[in-house]
């Protein structure tokens, strides 16, 4: 990854989407080391309960890390990426350019209309991973109610996040320790946290204004909640799943699966 990600003249189409596309995925995995764990775990019970050639929705896509993932895996699938995140958004478009595959939509998803603006009535299968702690317990089980109805009969959401267990304390931060002792290491090592990246980001000819107006929506970043999994697993069936639990676990994050 070059300082900028852009080659010659700094045009979009000189871009190396690609590059930001990987520094996004190397930057997440200094937080998240297992993340491609809960990822191959995540499209294995894709094609469990829907089979290979699945209609997703990438819940709070960001840079498209989940779709990229989807399409390597499954070439018949087809995904809708939805984010409010003009940078990250940019670069989930340029990355994905001229695959019909492939639909990006800009959306607020605390706005009750959110799901007007889909290509698609109903999903296979609604996929998030890493995003919806933004959102504080009460709006994110309305979403979850919402979610409910883009979930077609026998579709599954799945979510990976934060859930920590409120009950071990102890473990907690045992965990968090070592935790932090590798990321320190990694960051000594030259890993990229994210400050840095942003930093990068708004550097970039092509992704400076996009990240500007991506501070100006979001402010610097936030923890928000991290309700168990537990309660993930209720809120899902009292919002008409009719199934619900853990498929994945590290010691501070797990992969909830619903199915309608």
């Amino acid at each position: 990854m070059t300082e900028t990600g852009t080659r010659g003249s700094g045009r979009a189409a000189a871009t190396d989407w690609r590059a930001w596309q990987e520094s996004w995925d190397r930057q997440q995995e200094w937080y998240l080391p297992d993340r491609e764990e809960r990822f191959r775990v995540m499209l294995d019970m894709v094609e469990a309960t829907v089979g290979p050639e699945p209609r997703v929705l990438d819940l709070a896509c960001g840079t498209g890390s989940i779709t990229d993932r989807l399409l390597n895996r499954f070439p018949g699938a087809v995904s809708t990426g939805v984010d409010l995140d003009p940078a990250l958004l940019t670069i989930a478009r340029g990355t994905f350019a001229g695959d019909a595959r492939v639909t990006f939509v800009t959306a607020d998803l605390k706005d009750p209309a959110w799901t007007g603006l889909l290509p698609y009535r109903t999903y296979d299968a609604v996929l998030t991973a890493t995003a919806l702690h933004w959102l504080a317990p009460e709006p994110l089980a309305g979403l979850y109610g919402q979610l409910a109805g883009v979930v077609g009969e026998g579709g599954v959401f799945m979510n990976a996040d934060h859930m920590p267990d409120a009950s071990t304390p102890r473990i907690n931060e045992a965990e968090r320790a070592h935790r932090h002792l590798a990321m320190e290491r990694a960051k000594a090592a030259g890993a990229v946290d994210w400050p840095r990246w942003w930093e990068l980001a708004g550097r970039d000819p092509v992704l400076a204004e996009p990240t500007a107006e991506r501070f100006r929506i979001f402010g610097e970043h936030a923890d928000g909640d991290t309700p168990s999994v537990e309660w993930h697993a209720r809120t899902l069936r009292e919002a008409g799943f009719g199934e619900a639990r853990a498929v994945w676990s590290s010691p501070s994050d797990s992969l909830v699966l619903a199915l309608k």
